[in-house]
């Protein structure tokens, strides 16, 4: 068995950056079990420190909707799938075709970007950020492109953005107002599976939770998948089972129960 969780919404409730008690304990159980937990997560690199105490000798990590997997005990990327500079700023002249008032954040493996227009909630923006024309802010691959626009709805963006992009990126959201890309195909479900192939893990071994469209690939795609309780109604739809809310560290008690079977 490997277990594979998204963490916002799912394994911990929205703006927590650890487990909870109960949660924590249930990891060092399914560690001490021998049983991989895969974090896998839209959060940066740069947001997960707090996490890497709580995923044991058997951790590893999806960051950035599957463009980084991340070995924790060595404290490395074993892979990488970014958008190149000159890429990025094609795809970010055909969503301002479609959207004008665009504005675009880069996540790259050694930090944030943003271009002029981009406004993002100020604590989430580390001092020293550069920001200016998208043009000479866009100086390394990114893992990540952030697309807002202002006052206009998240679905209603997203349709507009996959329209302009087409398969020259992929794109998904997980939170209000912003819309999320990656290089083409990469998916949280693509870099689980590259990585459980590695590890000569089956699709049908895996026990994947989530919350958000960003996690629909990812349910689907592995042997059982669980949706919180508080899910997008995408989930619910596709879910095999219903796991409490991450308010109630839902994951944790399913986890338990899954452990005691295996025990």
């Amino acid at each position: 068995m490997l277990i594979a969780t998204d963490l916002d919404g799912t394994l911990v409730p929205h703006g927590q950056p650890a487990p909870g008690d109960y949660t924590a304990q249930v990891l060092r159980r399914a560690d001490e079990a021998g049983v991989p937990v895969v974090l896998v997560t839209a959060r940066p690199l740069r947001w997960m420190e707090e996490m890497w105490p709580h995923v044991g000798g058997h951790g590893l990590a999806i960051v950035s909707n599957g463009a980084i997997t991340y070995d924790v005990a060595a404290r490395e990327i074993v892979a990488l799938d970014a958008i190149a500079p000159e890429d990025g700023l094609a795809i970010a002249d055909a969503i301002r075709a479609v959207v004008p008032d665009a504005g675009f954040g880069l996540e790259c493996v050694d930090g944030l970007r943003l271009d002029d227009t981009y406004r993002e909630v100020e604590h989430l923006v580390p001092a020293g950020t550069p920001q200016g024309p998208l043009k000479e802010v866009f100086d390394a691959p990114a893992v990540k492109m952030l697309v807002r626009a202002p006052g206009t709805e998240t679905e209603t963006l997203h349709a507009a953005v996959v329209e302009a992009v087409g398969d020259s990126a992929t794109a998904t959201f997980s939170s209000p107002g912003l819309v999320e890309l990656s290089a083409p195909g990469v998916t949280k479900a693509s870099a689980l599976a590259a990585l459980c192939a590695r590890l000569g893990v089956d699709a049908g071994e895996v026990v994947a939770f989530g919350d958000m469209p960003n996690d629909l690939a990812m349910l689907t795609w592995a042997g059982t998948g669980y949706a919180v309780a508080d899910a997008h109604p995408s989930l619910l739809a596709v879910a095999d089972h219903v796991a409490p809310s991450s308010g109630e560290e839902g994951v944790a008690q399913v986890l338990a129960r899954l452990l005691d079977a295996c025990a």
